[in-house]
């Protein structure tokens, strides 16, 4: 299967809806999403819709644009942060580290010990600076903490320790934690858009790539990799953000309608991601198309890790935030 890339053509679509919030009277938002109806990023986004009409209770229109039509989640932050073409969509924190170097943090490998840990972390706020400093440097709400899916990486070979995966090139986020920390369990991190994947896993560009199992599903992933490599070494954290410029203009009861229906459609989409996790990798193997392969060194990959994240921690000045993570139980 060949995977052309819409990344031109999406690009150009956002100067066409960049039109005033207010339409005729009613007031018009526009979403985003990278994946299509049954991804959880996109019904996460339905049900904040849903929501905000609910506890809005007046007219109000929202268009979702689905399936990369307005390009990637790089892109519609930038969108926000500008106050044009996206007022609201589900992003992950690495593409927010042009505004903040702390924000990609929120999502950076090996910092949670297991689901559990996650949802304890998440409950207690402690990402709340970082989402401060995101929303006075970008101009963009962080109004709710989606995700739980955990990551794997995904192969052309079996790759089941630490001896095999020196060397092997891997495509990671753009955020430069996610290179630090994969070069120093000696793997060859590359920086690729992630509509470019499957192309380059297919050219040879690259040995895999890493991804949650609704990624790798929805981008079938698995017809050039399909042995994943379970090294559990991340857990999902992805804000459903909203542009502080539209949220200004909007009524006070529109705002809080929205911060409410945020939290909540978050809420929402944690419960339906980490609990697809495991059905969509068990589905994926009895058809045939992936082998979970279990991975020996995950202890030892983290012990390489952890003094980078460390210092990592200390020049984005969460040093803090990095030790009250550290020590919670859950």
């Amino acid at each position: 299967m060949h995977r052309r890339s819409l990344f031109g053509a999406a690009l150009a679509a956002p100067a066409l809806l960049a039109v005033p919030v207010r339409a005729q009277g009613t007031i018009t938002l526009n979403g985003a999403s990278q994946f299509g109806d049954e991804h959880p990023y996109t019904k996460a986004l339905v049900r904040f819709e849903e929501l905000v009409k609910q506890y809005y209770g007046k007219p109000i229109n929202f268009v979702l644009h689905k399936n990369s039509s307005l390009g990637l989640e790089k892109q519609y932050f930038e969108y926000m942060a500008q106050g044009r073409a996206v007022d609201y969509a589900i992003v992950s924190p690495a593409h927010m580290s042009t505004f903040s170097k702390a924000a990609p943090f929120v999502d950076a490998p090996f910092l949670f010990r297991d689901v559990a840990h996650w949802n304890a972390v998440l409950d207690q706020d402690m990402f709340k600076p970082v989402a401060d400093e995101v929303e006075k440097r970008a101009r963009v709400a962080m109004i709710g903490y989606g995700g739980g899916g955990v990551r794997n990486i995904f192969f052309n070979k079996r790759v089941a320790n630490l001896a095999a995966l020196k060397g092997l090139k891997v495509r990671v986020q753009g955020a430069p934690i996610w290179s630090r920390t994969f070069s120093a369990i000696g793997m060859s991190p590359t920086v690729i858009a992630y509509n470019e994947i499957y192309n380059a896993i297919q050219n040879n560009v690259i040995d895999g790539g890493e991804n949650e199992a609704a990624g790798v599903e929805q981008m079938r992933f698995y017809e050039v990799a399909p042995q994943l490599s379970m090294t559990q070494h991340a857990i999902t954290i992805r804000p459903l953000c909203v542009s502080v410029q539209t949220l200004s203009k909007l009524p006070n009861d529109l705002q809080a309608a929205i911060r409410r229906a945020g939290k909540e459609a978050s809420a929402f989409h944690r419960t339906a991601e980490a609990g697809a996790d495991s059905q969509i990798l068990e589905t994926l193997e009895k058809a045939g198309r992936l082998h979970r392969v279990e991975f020996t060194d995950r202890a030892e990959m983290k012990r390489l890790v952890d003094p980078v994240m460390a210092t990592y921690a200390r020049e984005i000045d969460a040093e803090g935030i990095l030790n009250r993570i550290n020590a919670l139980t859950a």
